[in-house]
């Protein structure tokens, strides 16, 4: 640690020598010159590479029998978050034998939970200037470099954002340009874009959605942003390729010791292991084992040895997802004093807006749900600087999740009980390497740091790291037109078409090959699951190949739909288990246990219980007389018997009578939406429930409300004109 700290201090000396002697236009051209070289060194160390499974993934058996048959691995890493799938990419192509186990799926914990950026931390810089903090600069340091990075590996994957800062105070325009200048300072080569300042009418020009009232101006800052679940995908997928035995759904049970010769002290030697999916144990044997389990830290640490201390203190992060119409499509905004006094983002992702707030206080759980406080809290923040015009609305939550991150504090240090700000990596007594803390964006130098000891510690015989500028799976065919070659070869929608690329880059055409042709004219393959959202049926059974097992699996991490809304997910999802039941042969209990298991998922984790409450804890109808009369017009259209209730025979009855067609299963599932006791059929209380909330804005997109509402026009307009109003008839 304290090497790699040195040599950080000789390169700042270095640049500063530098600049003096060459003076800054020099410094400028020497530095291109040196990055040059940097890049030119990258392409030599990647064709010294061998990839044996560069035309086609091993299937999850394979690795299976791999993990199970291989005698001793070099390395066996446990966990496939970001931080464990690059252990297994920086360990693979360092040349020794890499296994990798994940319990559940890749990306299934913090890492497809985050706030989507790759940043270096403008806070954390701010922090570092107010408080003189040399570790906290070159902990932003290392994050810009990574985030440069990131975005050079993984294009199709990532993008600069621009994100603003409105300011309301005179005062602190040059307080906040000085600070965002800065950042762009330190990241020096490798700034994205420079900063720069907005007047107040520029600003509301470019995000018209802002409050007005006192705005004095804004900051533009850039920083990264990415799909969070596909990257780590991807990371781990090419480690496969480059030889990583890796396998999902599969546990470690417990730790497997071996005495030391020569001290007598017992040695972590692998682990056994449990195929989740059949209960089958075996074990797999190394001569180091890596701890990146992220949240669940302290599990794997105590397993190792019971007596150790706790090192992981949980964050939880929640986020909702709104309609996209909430913020311009390419500008973010970032809030930095809430009333509570954390951060809130609030940025475009997927044609959808992220909100979503900094860290707090959480208890570790695989399965982290969103509250209804937390949720509120969010939307009650956002109305702070959104523009009054613009009614921000509960219903408008399609989704919502919390995600954990493990702060740590270091159990080397004096104070074991302050937290650390960066990533801790730490060797027990019995030769388990930990990696615990860091963030998303500095994944890679963590996962190059842990190799370091794990190498030192054991004396395995490895290379150099190769994978600053080792690009991604899909990353290397990737270019920003190659959605075009996609419509024009296969007859892809546009939308489709540039989804595709941008999700599996080069790849896309494989997937492209899987699509089925729809039988229209236009587009002639590529049948959506759902038809306002670009996934198609192509991807369900490409997500096998990517080790996708479960149903959860397709809508979280594959796709992203769950995570876009929730509604549209269980939507698409009888017909996602049919794809994947045909394909993997489940029986007709497995489609059923996939099913109930996918839309609890969506129930607790992804938001849709507090989406549904919004309606059932309406019990208090919040309309006036008028509004009474005028919704019981509109039900007794339908109730044309006076019955009470609806049913989906009464609205089907109606909607052929002005020429509108919907199947009987689609008319089911608008009712149930409202059918609070769930009997079959739609109680007048029920309607008028249904429309005090919508009222409120605590549901938005209601489609009985919408239907009804639409046949009732239509039937007016088709109303015989009376003799009064049609002047007496003359």
């Amino acid at each position: 640690m304290a090497f790699r700290k040195v040599l950080k201090r000789t390169a700042i000396v270095g640049t500063g020598a530098a600049a003096t002697l060459f003076g800054l236009s020099q410094l400028v051209e020497y530095r291109k010159t040196q990055h040059g070289l940097v890049r030119l060194a990258r392409q030599a160390a990647e064709m010294e590479l061998k990839v044996p499974f560069a035309d086609e993934l091993p299937s999850r058996g394979a690795q299976l029998a791999a993990l199970r048959d291989t005698e001793e691995f070099d390395v066996l890493i446990v966990g496939g978050g970001a931080t464990g799938a690059g252990c297994a990419l920086e360990a693979v192509t360092r040349n020794l034998k890499t296994a990798l186990v994940e319990r559940n799926d890749y990306s299934s914990g913090t890492s497809s939970r985050s706030t989507k950026l790759i940043h270096g931390g403008v806070r954390y810089l701010q922090k570092a200037i107010m408080k003189l903090d040399y570790e906290q600069y070159m902990m932003v340091k290392e994050a810009l470099h990574e985030r440069a990075n990131l975005l050079e590996i993984a294009p199709h994957l990532s993008a600069p954002l621009p994100i603003m800062l409105p300011v309301y105070k005179w005062w602190q325009l040059p307080y906040y340009w000085a600070g965002i200048k800065m950042y762009d300072l330190v990241a020096g080569m490798e700034c994205l874009k420079s900063s720069y300042v907005l007047s107040k009418t520029k600003a509301l020009e470019l995000f018209p959605m802002l409050k007005k009232d006192r705005l004095v101006g804004a900051i533009v800052y850039y920083d990264g942003q990415h799909n969070d679940a596909r990257m780590n995908l991807a990371i781990g997928l090419t480690a496969a390729r480059y030889g990583a035995a890796m396998a999902n759904y599969t546990e470690v049970v417990n730790l497997l010791k071996r005495a030391d010769p020569e001290t007598g002290v017992e040695k972590v030697c692998g682990a056994r292991c449990r195929d989740v999916l059949t209960g089958q144990e075996f074990d797999v044997r190394a001569k180091c084992v890596i701890n990146a389990t992220g949240p669940f830290t302290d599990s794997l640490r105590k397993m190792d040895d019971q007596k150790t201390a706790n090192i992981c203190q949980p964050s939880a992060g929640v986020h909702i997802v709104i309609p996209g119409y909430y913020s311009p499509d390419n500008m973010g905004l970032l809030d930095p004093a809430t009333s509570d006094g954390r951060v809130i983002f609030f940025l475009p992702w997927e044609k959808m807006t992220i909100a979503g707030t900094t860290d707090s206080p959480t208890n570790v759980t695989a399965h982290p749900i969103p509250t209804e406080d937390d949720i509120t809290f969010i939307l009650n923040e956002v109305r702070n600087y959104l523009s009054p015009d613009v009614e921000v609305r509960r219903g408008d939550v399609l989704a919502a999740w919390s995600g954990i991150r493990p702060l740590v504090t270091d159990p080397n240090s004096k104070d074991t009980q302050s937290i650390c700000r960066n990533h801790i990596v730490n060797v027990s007594q019995s030769g388990m390497v930990t990696i615990a803390g860091g963030k998303w964006t500095t994944y890679r130098s963590m996962a190059e740091e842990t190799l370091d000891a794990a190498i030192q510690t054991h004396g395995l015989e490895a290379s150099a790291s190769k994978t600053v500028g080792l690009v991604l799976e899909g990353g290397r065919d990737w270019s920003p037109t190659l959605y075009i070659r996609l419509v024009q070869d296969y007859g892809l929608e546009n939308e489709v078409a540039q989804h595709l690329a941008s999700t599996y880059g080069g790849k896309a055409f494989e997937v492209a090959k899987m699509a089925q042709v729809t039988g229209k004219r236009w587009p002639i393959v590529g049948k959506r699951l759902v038809s306002e959202f670009p996934y198609i049926e192509g991807e369900v059974l490409y997500a096998i190949k990517e080790y996708a097992c479960t149903a959860i699996d397709v809508i979280a991490r594959r796709t992203r739909l769950g995570f876009l809304n929730v509604q549209a997910a269980d939507e698409a999802l009888p017909r996602i288990v049919e794809l994947m039941g045909k394909a993997l042969n489940w029986t007709s209990d497995r489609k059923t246990d996939e099913l109930e298991a996918a839309r609890k998922f969506l129930y607790y984790e992804m938001g849709y219980r507090t989406r549904s409450e919004q309606l059932t804890k309406t019990s208090e109808i919040n309309l006036d007389y008028q509004e009474v009369v005028r919704y019981k017009n509109r039900f007794h259209k339908f109730d044309k018997e006076s019955k009470g209730f609806i049913t989906t025979v009464d609205v089907q009855s109606v909607l052929q009578s002005i020429n509108i067609q919907i199947d009987e299963n689609s008319l089911h599932e608008i009712l149930s939406e409202v059918d609070l006791n769930k009997n079959g059929q739609v109680e007048i209380d029920e309607f008028l429930q249904l429309m005090s909330a919508v009222k409120k804005g605590q549901v938005s997109d209601s489609r009985l409300a919408i239907l009804l509402k639409t046949a009732e026009e239509s039937l007016d307009l088709r109303a015989p004109v009376s003799v009064d109003r049609s002047g007496g008839g003359v």
